[in-house]
């Protein structure tokens, strides 16, 4: 058979969310996306050699239909589901079989079955031999549920040499699967499980030297971000990983919970093979709201010393904080925005809440009638969906709107890149050749400027930044990682 595996996108109304990958096409000003999903790289590793394979991701591509494939499989994502249902039918008026796999068919079957043939319900690593048998002989079932979690000590590595691999800036690897939490607005525990999963580190080891062989034949190093809900869930497995990761010579960034800010030894060996930056979910700075969220974790620590303590090893904190939770009032704004000039925090990730299908945030919103549609290409963390209590749908959004400017003005940029090198940040915990990070810190420069309004402020800051890029004595740290895909603060 000749398969088609697309990774869909769009936006509403042409606004990109963080979490589209088309974002980055205007946001770096780059022609080039930050990285692929793991799906379709797994998909097509589990596709015997026999079928004929295409990877289309509309990121960097656009979907040759005239290509005439026997069975279509796409991965969606909730905010690309309209998109997905949009390819689906073309397929199917051209007489193709398509599959739908993924969160959002995951938590809504009934749904994707209205504009498909045949639903993937959780991880396709134990049915897509099924799903290509049964499609190969005419007996497509309607539903393939997986009736386990998958043993990730027998998946295959991610297949990436059907990608336009030359588009992308950096490869994702997943070492683990499953989160202990169970945060309202998560999808993870519902998909994933509560039970930590991991590879073996051979089988890491292994996929990374892949990917590498890959870049050498492009002649072009890559970041690597590890998607792991929480990397250091299993710590025994993580710090034999760090210790496995020091010798590849890696540049790096990860997700982690809070108390990585007190392992000490993990945080050393994380810096140590190649860690430049780490994604945390700060999500709150109200006690109230972590409480309700389920995310009491975080009410154990205090922030500034999370970041003291870490950033103290020469990685960089990503937090990403959600607005829009029931304890926020219209003061929530100008307290993040102090939060952050206070405490340096470099590319911070500012997220409306979005009750996303099938979260117990959701079904809590939904008894309570405060969803005010499900349009799912809104569902972006970029728009307003539901009704906040104690302000206005359109409160909400300016506000979201006013952080992301006060935070992103070149004024507010170049203070916390002054913090950074007056403190000698980069200098101090890199031993690193310095003209190589120079080209990151530029990169992650044009990320912090683009976010800022367009106007004559941009050349001043940029003629302010330059001579400070240049100066040899500069360290820079894995400013890249900072763009590294995060699979969203909710797992979507």
């Amino acid at each position: 058979m000749k398969v088609a595996l697309i990774v869909p996108t769009g936006g509403h109304d042409g606004h990109k969310s963080f979490y589209d990958y088309a974002f980055y096409s205007t946001f770096l000003l780059s022609k080039k996306y930050i990285s692929c999903r793991l799906a379709i790289p797994t998909l097509a590793a589990l596709t015997p050699p026999e079928h004929e394979i295409r990877v289309f991701d509309e990121n960097v591509e656009e979907i040759d239909y005239s290509w005439r494939a026997d069975l279509v499989g796409i991965s969606v994502m909730t905010m690309f589901a309209p998109r997905a249902y949009e390819i689906c039918k073309r397929y199917r008026d051209k007489g193709v079989k398509t599959v739908l796999g993924g969160i959002h068919p995951s938590m809504l079957p009934d749904e994707a079955l209205e504009h498909c043939d045949s639903v993937v319900v959780g991880e396709a690593e134990n049915v897509w031999s099924a799903v290509l048998n049964d499609a190969q002989t005419g007996r497509l079932k309607r539903i393939y549920q997986a009736s386990q979690p998958t043993d990730l000590t027998c998946s295959p590595v991610p297949v990436r040499t059907h990608l336009a691999r030359h588009r992308y800036l950096s490869d994702i690897v997943q070492t683990t699967k499953g989160c202990p939490f169970r945060c309202e607005f998560c999808c993870v525990h519902a998909f994933d499980g509560q039970r930590i999963r991991n590879k073996t580190v051979e089988q890491v080891v292994r996929e990374i030297q892949e990917i590498q062989s890959l870049g050498a034949k492009y002649k072009k190093k890559k970041s690597i971000f590890f998607a792991d809900d929480n990397i250091i869930a299993n710590k025994e497995f993580a710090t034999e990983l760090f210790r496995a990761l020091k010798p590849l010579n890696l540049n790096w960034m990860c997700q982690a919970s809070m108390n990585v800010s007190q392992e000490e030894e993990l945080l050393t060996l994380m810096r140590e093979s190649g860690c430049g930056a780490i994604f945390i979910g700060f999500e709150s700075l109200s006690a109230g709201n972590l409480d309700q969220m389920h995310k009491v974790v975080n009410r154990r620590y205090d922030y500034a010393e999370v970041i003291r303590r870490i950033q103290a090893h020469g990685m960089l904190i990503q937090a990403s904080f959600i607005l829009g939770y029931d304890g926020d009032c219209a003061s929530v704004f100008d307290e993040l925005i102090d939060f952050i000039k206070e405490s340096h925090l470099l590319a911070p990730v500012i997220n409306i809440l979005t009750p996303f299908p099938r979260t117990e945030l959701f079904g809590r919103l939904e008894s309570q009638g405060r969803i005010l549609h499900q349009d799912w290409s809104r569902y972006d963390t970029k728009h307003v969906v539901f009704v906040p209590a104690h302000m206005a749908p359109d409160e909400l959004l300016e506000g979201y709107r006013k952080v992301n400017q006060e935070v992103y003005s070149f004024s507010s940029i170049l203070e916390r890149l002054n913090y950074y090198w007056d403190t000698d940040f980069w200098k101090e915990h890199n031993m690193v050749d310095p003209v190589r990070f120079k080209y990151r810190l530029l990169f992650a420069i044009r990320l912090c400027t683009l976010l800022a309004s367009r106007n004559v402020e941009r050349s001043r800051f940029i003629a302010r930044i330059l001579p400070k890029v240049f100066d040899r004595r500069v360290r820079v740290s894995s400013l890249l990682a900072l763009m590294a895909y995060n699979d969203s603060a909710y797992s979507q």
